[in-house]
């Protein structure tokens, strides 16, 4: 077996990992809807579950397509093709993410705004007695 086949091997294995991964999180996905039908937020967990899987799955078959074609294929019609399908799973795990969190990527540091209570004063202002 040459370099070049071990590559298309490692290449296939990752893509069938990611396949399967993306696979196996839509029935965990829904088998917790199934445990969570009862408590009313079923929908916005089997979305947010089955988002992380399709996630994971996306990254795992952007790093098999990466290493067939650098490392098999390197002609500039390749790396071409290899630009699309990258620009295109990154708007999807852009998408998902923010379907699944309610944050762009670059904003995970942020922290939901706490809804002021209206029976505290403000800070900055002054509280008289009546």
């Amino acid at each position: 077996m040459n370099f070049f086949e071990v590559i298309e091997t490692v290449g296939k294995a990752i893509d069938a990992t990611g396949v399967a991964v993306i696979a196996i999180g839509a029935l965990l996905s829904a088998a917790g809807v199934l445990r969570r039908l009862r408590t009313g937020d079923a929908y916005r967990a089997f979305r947010q579950q089955l988002g992380r899987s399709i996630l994971l799955g996306l990254e795992l078959l952007v790093a098999a397509d990466i290493i067939r074609t650098v490392a098999v294929t390197p002609d500039a019609r390749s790396v071409a093709v290899l630009a699309g399908i990258v620009l295109i799973r990154t708007f999807l795990s852009f998408s998902l993410e923010l379907e699944i969190t309610g944050y762009w990527p670059w904003q995970k540091n942020r922290q939901p705004q706490a809804t002021p209570d209206p029976a505290e004063p403000t800070p900055g202002t002054a509280t008289h007695p009546q």
